[in-house]
This record gives structure tokens, sequence and C-alpha cells, in this order.
């Protein structure tokens, strides 16, 4: 866009404009008002000359009232000649009769004792008034001045003539010329001349305006280094300064602005809750990456979208029930990927008016609060249900025997020993709950020490060889086959031996339950990188794919009827995992339906040289 301003548009142009045509209406006026002052000092001037003298009124009168004509004609003949006609003035006296009695021009004194056919002489007699006039006489572009006198004898007031005057004013109006011309040529220069300062004037006036014009587009462009030059203490130069001290101020606000706003993205962007800020039609102004991640967008997607959109729950609510009610709302972004739950807070952006100029939406990732309520829930539910049903058995065995069962020998002894299997696992859930339970308090006590995990592990396994060898009732005992594949180096591990026993010892106990009768189970032993990596695989039923994400969850049973059947808790697996991770491991499973599964267990492992021992 082309700002530049014309010099006819400007303020340049426009000062100098109205100072020439200020001096120049002056100049006009005095000029008008000094002319006509001239014109009518002159003429009077004039008139004054031109008038006949009063004698010459007396003597006319005289001449006049003579019976004899003649003789009164050549005394006003006489008379006339003698009156100074350096004004080229013409002088003509006629009686009351308008007969005409003398002239002082001798080429009209022909006329004299004719008659006089001049209007205003005629209305003059009749009249008895003095007349005066200045007219113009358009055949020659003159103007002449005409006086005529009534001639009245003062004793008895009789009229007895009049005496014509006809003045030249040629001269005086061409020397009112003359001024006037001079007057325009002075005029006309003290014009330029003014013209001149006029535009150095506004010129003064208007540069250091266009300075600090200057200096307000660099302000509007964000450039605060220039400063306007100040050239005097008038109000231009405290102008001057006011801009001066403008750019400073806005210079200073811009930094505390930018300084603001560089911690404000600096909050919102470190903040762990989403934040969405709307203008006062609900459209998203500000979101930071935290509201952009958890509603799986970008902050430019979702400006100058609605709110209600970016967050999906345009069908349930509207922008005036926000507004008018702002409150909580969970929103449950949760879909294949992932599980989301987000907890939203609207607020209203007000004024001190109370005028709302915006929404602010907070958000809160409530994924896991609510997934350890619903643990919490399930929980509570589980172990409800797993002691309700041992806690029932026993409680029916019991009311068995006091119905007198105790008497029969043969189901007493059954009864006891059910009531003694349901009490020892309950035992068995009740300590396995407090293990659970320290742990999750991290209250546990995690001895570490240096062992021989292949040592170790060997040692676990031959404790379940033995319990085949040893066992009288070979009936109720499954038969199955210990094969170790371990590596033939020691691998020196620090690990809790009764923890870890506790977690072989579970996973062995699962894969036996698991393993048909006469199967194998292969436990191996390796390292690899800087981890010692342990296996327990069986050729059981396996394990569903839905059911490996949870096998580790507590009271998750993929069979509960069987592994209820079988005295399990469901909390074996759930023990494992927290030890194993105590320990600084990880254990995880892979798992084929009807074909078994295999578990597996990677403990960090550091080699140990051998003339580490050498020294001691």
């Amino acid at each position: 866009m082309n700002n530049k301003i014309k010099y006819f548009q400007s303020i340049h142009f426009k000062i100098a404009l109205v100072l020439a045509l200020i001096l120049l209406v002056t100049l006009e006026i005095v000029g008008a008002v000094f002319v006509n002052q001239l014109e009518n000092k002159n003429v009077d001037s004039y008139k004054k000359q031109v008038q006949l003298p009063t004698y010459v009124n007396t003597t006319l009168i005289n001449e006049l009232s003579k019976t004899n004509t003649s003789k009164a004609n050549l005394g006003i003949s006489s008379l006339l000649s003698d009156i100074d006609n350096k004004n080229s003035t013409e002088v003509e006296v006629v009686d009351a009769k308008n007969t005409v009695r003398g002239t002082n021009e001798s080429g009209n004194q022909s006329h004299v004792g004719q008659k006089n056919f001049n209007p205003d002489i005629k209305n003059a007699l009749v009249s008895r008034q003095p007349y005066n006039a200045i007219k113009g006489d358009l055949s020659n572009n003159s103007r002449y001045y005409t006086v005529i006198t009534p001639l009245i004898k003062s004793s008895n007031n009789e009229l007895v003539g009049v005496v014509y005057v006809h003045a030249n004013l040629d001269s005086v109006y061409k020397e009112i010329n003359q001024i006037t011309l001079i007057y325009v040529a002075a005029a006309l220069v003290a014009i330029l001349a003014g013209l001149l300062i006029s535009i150095v004037i506004s010129r003064a006036i208007t540069k250091p305006i266009d300075e600090m014009k200057q200096q307000t587009l660099q302000i509007a462009k964000g450039d605060y280094s220039g400063q306007v030059h100040v050239y005097g203490r008038d109000e231009l130069g405290q102008l001057a300064n006011a801009v001066n001290n403008l750019s400073i101020k806005v210079e200073e606000s811009q930094e505390s602005t930018e300084s603001e706003r560089q911690r404000l993205d600096s909050v919102l962007t470190n903040m762990t809750d989403g934040v969405i800020a709307t203008d006062r039609r609900g459209k998203v102004i500000i979101m930071n990456d935290e509201a952009a991640a958890s509603l799986e967008t970008t902050e430019s997607e979702a400006i100058d979208r609605s709110i209600l959109d970016v967050l999906g729950i345009a069908d349930e609510y509207n922008l005036r029930e926000i507004i008018e009610n702002p409150d909580e709302t969970i929103i449950d972004r949760s879909d294949n990927q992932r599980d989301l739950i987000l907890h939203a807070h609207f607020s209203l952006i007000q004024r001190e008016s109370g005028f709302v100029s915006g929404l602010v939406c907070v958000l809160h990732d409530v994924t896991e609060q609510q997934k350890i309520d619903n643990d919490r829930k399930q929980f509570v539910s589980n172990v409800s249900h797993e002691l309700r049903t041992p806690l029932t058995s026993v409680h029916s065995y019991i009311e068995a025997l006091q119905d007198g069962a105790w008497k029969d020998e043969l189901i007493a002894p059954k009864f006891l020993k059910v009531t003694q299997d349901e009490t020892d696992r309950m035992i068995r859930m009740i300590n396995d709950l407090l293990t659970l339970s320290r742990m999750d308090s991290n209250t546990q006590k995690i001895n570490k020490e240096l062992v021989n995990i292949k040592e170790l592990f060997n040692y676990i396994l031959d404790r379940f060889d033995m319990i085949i060898k040893n066992d009288d009732d070979k009936q109720n005992t499954k038969n199955y086959n210990i094969i170790r594949k371990f590596t033939k180096i020691d691998l020196w591990v620090e690990v809790d031996t009764d923890r870890f026993t506790q977690v072989i010892d579970n996973l062995m106990n699962n894969a036996i339950k698991y393993s048909p009768d006469g199967g194998s189970i292969i436990c191996s032993l390796y390292e690899t990188h800087n981890n010692v990596i342990l296996s327990v695989k069986d050729q059981g039923l396996g394990i569903p794919r839905s059911s490996i994400p949870h096998i580790f969850d507590r009271f998750y049973r993929v069979d509960k009827a069987r592994s209820r059947a079988q005295g399990g808790t469901g909390l074996g697996l759930a023990i494992s995992k927290e030890v194993i991770q105590a320990l600084g491991g990880r254990i995880w499973v892979e798992s084929t339906e009807n074909k078994g599964s295999t578990f597996y267990i990677a403990l960090p492992y550091e080699p140990i040289e051998e003339d580490l021992w050498d020294e001691n």
C-alpha cells in the first residue's frame, strides 16, 4: 500500500496556501479601503477646487438683476473670463427665464442669449435646489463633475438664475489609477514575499511533524531506536518530547509484554495439564502442546475452530450452557490405540465490567486415576470374592461337623482336611496381599547379594525334581520332565535369593499346573548384552492373545474355575512382576494357544573380571 502524500495534499502546502490566502485577502481589503478613501479625498479636494468663490455668485446675482441685458452680459462674460480654468472647468450662467447669459468656453459663446436645453439646469430652476453629480461620458470614456448653484437675491429671495459648473475628472482618476497600480504592484511583491515566508514557516512547522510521523511509523514497525529532534521549547518541541517519551514507554511496555508472553508460553508449554483459551465466540485462540497431544491435533489445526468441536462435545453441550454454567466434565477419548480420560474444567475470562471475553478450559489427564479407582474397586471385589468362596466352604463344613458329622470317622477327617486346605489357601492369599501391599508402599525390604544365578536357578529346579521322587501318592502327582538349557559360564547377579526363589516357584508351579501329564518343562539361562535371561517354557494350553496384556494383573485368571480348583490365588504373577521390577529387571510372556507359554525374566548383569577374585 502506497502511503506517500502528494504535495498538494500535504499540510506543508496547506499551511503555505492558507498564509498566502490570508495575506492576499488582507491586502485586497486594505487596498479596497485605501483606494476608496483616496478616491473620496481626491474627489472632495477637486470639488473644492472647482467650486466658485462666494464673490463670483454675488457678482452674478447683481449682474442678473440689472435691467440692461447687454451690459449685464458683458459683466458676466468679463467675470467668467477671469476664472482660472486650469481644471478644464466649464462655467455657464443661465437666468431665471432659462436663457444662457454667459459661458467661459470660447467655443460656446454662440449659446449666449439662447435657450438652455440641459434638463438638469431646468430642474434646478424649477426646484430652486442646488444640484451636484458625477457622471460618465460613454463616448469618450470620461467622467465629469457637475454642480448647479441657484442664484437667489438675499433681499427678497428671488431666483435670478443658476450658475452651471461642469468639470472634467480625468486628471483626478488618472492620479488615482496610478496610485492603485503602484499599490497593486507593491501588493503582488508583498504576496510573493509572503508566499515565500509562508513556505519557510510551513516547512519549519511541518519538518518536526514529519520527523514525528517517521518516528511513529518506526514505532509501529517495532523499531524504537530513533529519537525526534527537538527544535525548541514551543508546542512542537513539547510534542516531540512527548513522542520520544512515548517511544521509550512503548519499548518498555513491548519488552514487558514480550517477557510476559514468553513467560506465559513457557508456563503453558511446561504445564502437565492441557490449556485451551477461546474468544467470546468460543473460537480457539491458544492451545498448549499438552492439550494438542491429548486431543491428537495441532495448535494450527485447532485455531479458529469451536472449542466444542475440538473437544468433541458439541453433541452434549452448547456454548451458551458452558458460559452460563461453567462446570466440570469428563471427556473419554479412549480408542483401540490408547486409553485416555480427560477431566475438563471451564472458567470464564471476564472484564471488570462483567463482559465475557472468552473461555479457558484446563484438561487434566485422569486416565491413571480412573484406572486406579477401577483397579481399587476391582481389587475389593476380587478380594471379597476370593475370601468369600473359601469362607463359605469352611462355614459349610463346620456346620456339617456341628450337625454331627464329626461323629462319622470316615467323613469327619475329610471335612477337616477341606477346612484346613481352605484355611491355608486364605492364609496364602493374605500373605500375598501383604507382600503386594508392602511393595506398593515401598516397605518391602529387598536384600540383594551377589550370587551365582546359575547355581541358584539349578538349586530351585532340583527341588521340583525331588517332589516326584519323594512323593508316595503317585496317583495324585503329575509326571513331568525338567529340561535345563544353561550357559556354561557362571553368571554372578545381585538378587534377593528369597524373593527370586519365590518368583521361580510361582513360574514352575504354573508350568506344572498347566502342562499335560508327562510333558516337559524347558528352563533356560543365558547372557546377552548387559542382561541375564531366564525362561520357563511349558507345553500347556497356552494363553489367549487377548489375555496376555492382563496376565500380570492382580487376581486375573485365564481359566478361573480351573485355577481356583487348583488352589491358586491369582496373585502369584503379580507378585513376581513386582519382585523382578524391584530387582531392576523385567518379566514378560510369549504364548500360543494349544502350544504352551514361555515366561522370560531379564536381570541386569555386569561381567566380573577374574582379577577381582584373585585380589582376595
